[in-house]
Parts: C-alpha cells; structure tokens; sequence
C-alpha cells in the first residue's frame, strides 16, 4: 500500500505549548500549502483527513470530499492538553521517558495506543492500493517507523515540517497482525 502522508500547515498557538487533539485554526492559508502540493499527489486516490481543522481545512483544499476519520487525530494528551511543557510535572515527563511506549499521560493516551488505532484504520482500507493522508506528526511518525521497522527511539526523534508530503510503501504483511 502507497501512503502519501501529509502534514497539516501550521497551527495558531504559543511556541511551547503541548496540543494534541485541541483543535487549533491555522497560521497558515491551506490554500497556499494545497497549491505546493498538489501537484506532488495522485489523481483519483482517496483522500482521508483527521477531523481536527487544521487537517480538515488542507484536505479540503486539496480534494473535493475528504473522508474523515478520527483514527487519523494526534496523540491526546489528556490534562497535558494546552499547558505549557515546562508546566508539567517533572515526574510526569520522566516517566514518559522512562516508558515512551505505553506511558499515558493523565486522561490521554499512550504512543502503543495511538499506533494501535492508526493500524486499525489502515486494515479497514487495507485493499486500497494508495491513500492520501492528511494528518499529524505523531501519526507519520508512528506510520513511518512502522513500515520502516524502525525502533522506537529513531522513529521517535523524527521530524516532519507542516505541510510535508511523505510517501510510504507500506507492506501487506504489516497489517495482518
């Protein structure tokens, strides 16, 4: 399966501020990012959209009628939603450096879970032989070291800018577990 992963463009909030699933306006026109990439995207392919608006406004740009689908948001970050990182206790971010995996932050989810939903939307779409994906960067972090058989810490410590395009050859095999 070709995935075509794309960032969304940036948001409107304060440097240092953690945000997951908040819903943020843009920064940025999704009209302009749209006109970069289209010309980089397949015809035709289906194009699918975390319902967070700053996904949803560039696959609107970019595709006439984007599905939506909220397997696709980022990370939740529970009561860490929207506080500034150097406002939340120290022990809370050590223990999700001592467990990067499975660490939930209070009322959130943990990374297992976020790759765990994105896998079941792939498997529901798993006989499509491409999809555009318009998304975040926890997700194309997750997806790409996935298909990559990465380890965590590598995958992790990537970075994608808004509005990247990344295009993935994701194997069959990978969504039969």
């Amino acid at each position: 399966m070709q995935l075509y992963l794309i960032r969304h463009p940036r948001p409107a909030v304060a440097d240092g501020l953690c945000y997951g699933q908040t819903d943020l306006p843009l920064q940025e026109s999704p009209t302009v990012a749209a006109v970069i990439l289209q010309p980089q995207l397949p015809m035709g392919v289906p194009c699918f959209s975390s319902p967070l608006q700053r996904c949803r406004l560039l696959a609107e740009a970019l595709y006439p009628a984007p599905l939506l689908d909220e397997r696709l948001m980022e990370k939740h970050f529970g009561a860490w939603e929207m506080q500034p990182w150097d406002a939340i206790p120290r022990d809370g971010l050590d223990a999700w450096a001592e467990d990067p995996w499975d660490f939930c932050p209070p009322g959130g989810e943990s990374v297992r879970q976020l790759q765990s939903r994105v896998a079941d939307f792939l498997r529901q779409y798993r006989h499509e032989p491409s999809l555009v994906l318009v998304t975040h960067g926890g997700v194309m972090k997750v997806l790409s070291g996935w298909a990559q058989a990465e380890p965590l810490a590598v995958w992790q410590a990537r970075r994608f800018d808004y509005g990247a395009l990344v295009s993935l050859d994701l194997a069959p095999s990978l969504l039969d577990h």
